[in-house]
């Protein structure tokens, strides 16, 4: 057996579920990949601040490897009213680190977290291209119930305004207790 031999090992790491920080704003960039985003993630941190939004971030060693936002409040009372029904939007996780549960724990933490403000419904678009998001939902118990064109903009970190088209399926969960 030579050093350059296939050798697996496991590596264990400590995972924290929290709410973001101001310093994490950079850090949700992930080396510049997510750069266009800047603006959204300050805005919804700013939310966060007011107690309308959560980011929460999966961090490892101080890193958001993985990050679930919250909207409490919306205009579109299906998705979230800001007493009984919120809804998740902008799952991510790290490539490295799919697979492993990092977003599985982002959801139920959330899950948690509004079924003790005493939310009951919590609610997640999937895009239709998306079918491996479907599948982790449905697998933690979401089902379809409405579908959404998938029509937004945001202005980037440049400043210029940038139109998403993203048809969605739109899926509800019960919350229950833990």
């Amino acid at each position: 057996m030579t050093a350059l031999d296939n050798q697996a090992i496991t590596l264990e790491i400590n995972l924290t579920i929290r709410l973001a920080s101001q310093t994490d704003l950079p850090k949700l960039e992930w080396y510049g990949r997510y750069k266009h985003f800047r603006r959204l993630f300050r805005r919804t941190f700013s939310e966060q601040l007011r107690g309308r939004r959560w980011m929460l971030v999966a961090d490892c060693n101080g890193f958001p490897i993985g990050q679930l936002f919250v909207q409490l409040n919306s205009g579109e009372q299906h998705l979230a009213d800001g007493s009984r029904r919120a809804y998740f939007y902008a799952l991510r996780v790290m490539e490295m680190f799919r697979g492993m549960g990092v977003g599985t724990h982002l959801i139920t933490e959330a899950e948690a977290m509004l079924h003790e403000g005493g939310f009951r419904w919590a609610t997640i678009a999937a895009a239709k291209e998306n079918a491996g998001a479907r599948r982790l939902y449905e697998r933690l118990g979401y089902r379809v119930f409405a579908e959404d064109p998938g029509k937004w903009s945001y202005v980037d970190h440049t400043g210029t305004l940038q139109h998403v088209h993203e048809p969605c399926w739109i899926m509800e969960k019960k919350l229950q207790p833990r």
